[in-house]
């Protein structure tokens, strides 16, 4: 399995990256970033790329590979609608419009978010939603969309807003259990990691991949 990785610097990225490097099926990582982070592990390769709304001319990059984990994504606080669509469903779509094209890439898998809903009352779930729909209308042979609610970094894992750091290291101690009173709710970088890669392996039945399947997808990455 070859995979494209956009969003490999941010927390859920980082997680999915990781699981990655750590899978022998996978063969190898495209780490797509607008500044060059420098990978350690001799799988991945760096596509460094400053403008993520243009991608003429860059289709032969993306040749070869399998499935593409698009991890990228930021809050909706203190944004106007119209400044979320852009850097949400624009961007998005920007990039599945060009490896739609290359018929190797035959899966695409989106991060999402729990409470995602095109006709929802809050902005961000309308517009995450209208990205899942667009997603699931392209001539995609697969197409995921991962809702995960809480996620738990694992093994280094940093988000890049610092003050959440604060949170997930005093939640920490406690996500085992909340892993068992909510399954429904919590899961962590290592489980959407694995699921991302069980989902290309193996497939699913539903398209929208609740938290829920996340950990039976984890689970089934482990066999």
């Amino acid at each position: 399995m070859r995979v494209i990785l956009f969003g490999g610097t941010g927390m859920v990225g980082q997680g999915v990256l990781r699981e990655c490097v750590e899978d022998a099926g996978v063969e190898s990582v495209l780490l797509v970033v607008r500044k060059a982070t420098g990978p350690t592990a001799a799988k991945v390769t760096e596509l460094v790329h400053e403008d993520f709304f243009d991608w003429s001319g860059m289709e032969d990059q993306f040749a070869g590979y399998d499935a593409c984990f698009f991890c990228l994504g930021v809050s909706a606080v203190g944004m106007k609608e119209a400044e979320y669509r852009r850097v949400t469903l624009d961007l998005t779509m920007s990039v599945a419009e060009v490896l739609v094209k290359l018929p190797r890439v035959k899966t695409f898998v989106y991060v999402s978010g729990q409470g995602t809903d095109a006709k929802g009352r809050q902005m961000w779930a309308r517009v995450k939603g209208e990205t899942e729909n667009a997603l699931m209308a392209m001539p995609f042979e697969k197409v995921f969309c991962f809702r995960p609610g809480y996620i738990q970094p694992m093994f280094g894992v940093r988000s890049k807003i610092g003050w959440y750091n604060g949170i997930y290291a005093g939640v920490s101690w406690m996500y085992p259990a909340l892993k068992r009173v909510f399954p429904g709710m919590v899961t962590s970088t290592v489980e959407v990691g694995r699921a991302m890669i069980a989902v290309v392996r193996r497939g699913y039945p539903r398209r929208v991949i609740e938290t829920r399947d996340i950990a039976e997808l984890a689970k089934s990455s482990e066999l």
